[in-house]
């Protein structure tokens, strides 16, 4: 297979544009690579080092492909990692296939990881995202990599934000997935899945597809195919608005948790009064009780808006009722005038 650096299609022209933007944030600042240990002769002059988290799927491979023409114009050095979940019969073999493409492609270090996928009660998927990350987190740190690429694209930041729409989320989870976070990065959510399968067939690349992209019990399998009969059924460009919706949701998103993340620090430890508690407006105040919360020990994740609700109901609908029971064996409760957040424990 010859490396696919002749004139590009449109769709590959497209996604080198939205890698190169993306690596320009290190190409600015080389001294931002880590490469050979501190100290080391080479430590002064190593380019930074990107990562592309590649699974042999199309997205992915348009992901590493084009990394690998952006990178040397950018000063970076670009790598892999294949993470191999070991939920197919033979992902072995997939992984396999996946790493010696991206070897083709020009990309080094190229690094397969086998992770073990333990439910402990979450589904398979959620599971399955959490191995990854970690041995994605694991990767970045032995390699000394500034910046790891995910390959998700608009179809899958449309499709997140409808599940939001259906599960009644808030404004943070229909903002859908960052484009940044940590040192994560997500060049393609502004490409179309169709424009990463034109770009490798383009070049004649082989891709993997995940059979469990193709099973319903999943929910965004179901929500992949709503978007699709609502593309049909009402128009294309459903797909963009949801992740345009995103986009703007994020903004504001950022903006409430920035007031928030303010406000809880100026409250202190507490317990709080309640007049000041009211007096934050309530789009912010809903924020401040999941960060006060967490702050007692309430474990991430567990506190639903049904908790936030609860709490906020001792401010606004207070008629002498007991206290709150929260995740992480937490009581709120109302007395004299403030409220506090202990461990029931301790309370009772």
């Amino acid at each position: 297979m010859s490396r696919p650096w002749g004139k590009p299609d449109a769709a590959t022209a497209a996604i080198r544009v939205a890698v190169r933007r993306t690596l320009a944030e290190l190409s600015s600042s080389p001294a931002s690579g880590t490469g050979p240990p501190a100290g080391t002769a080479a430590d002064a002059v190593a380019p930074p080092l990107v990562l592309v988290a590649c699974s042999g799927g199309a997205d992915s491979l348009a992901l590493a492909a084009a990394t690998a023409f952006e990178g040397p114009a950018a000063g970076i050095r670009a790598g892999a990692v294949v993470v191999d979940h070991g939920l197919q019969p033979a992902s072995a073999e997939v992984a396999a296939r996946a790493a010696a493409t991206l070897i083709t492609l020009g990309l080094g270090p190229v690094e397969m990881i086998r992770v073990e996928v333990t439910t402990d009660g979450a589904g398979v998927e959620a599971a399955a995202r959490a191995a990854r990350y970690r041995a994605l987190e694991e990767a970045a740190d032995r390699h000394g990599a500034a910046l790891v690429l995910l390959g998700h694209t608009l179809d899958d930041q449309a499709e997140q934000v409808l599940l939001g729409l259906v599960r009644g989320s808030g404004a943070r989870s229909l903002a859908g997935m960052p484009p940044a976070r940590g040192r994560f990065r997500r060049p393609l959510l502004g490409t179309t899945r169709a424009q990463c399968r034109a770009s490798v067939t383009a070049h004649g690349l082989t891709w993997w597809d995940d059979p469990m992209n193709e099973d319903p019990t999943f929910a965004r399998v179901r929500a992949r195919r709503a978007v699709a009969d609502l593309e049909r059924d009402l128009g294309p460009g459903v797909a963009a608005a949801l992740a345009r919706t995103a986009s703007h949701l994020r903004t504001d998103a950022d903006h409430l948790d920035a007031a928030a993340d303010a406000a809880a620090t100026t409250l202190g430890g507490g317990p709080w009064s309640v007049e000041v508690l009211r007096g934050i407006p309530i789009a912010v105040r809903s924020r401040v009780w999941r960060r006060l919360l967490a702050a007692a020990g309430a474990p991430a994740g567990q506190v639903s808006t049904r908790h936030v609700e609860a709490c906020d109901a001792l401010l606004t609908a207070w008629r002498g009722q007991g206290p709150v029971h929260a995740p992480g064996a937490l009581l709120v409760r109302r007395s004299d005038g403030r409220v506090s957040i202990a461990p029931s424990a301790l309370v009772e």
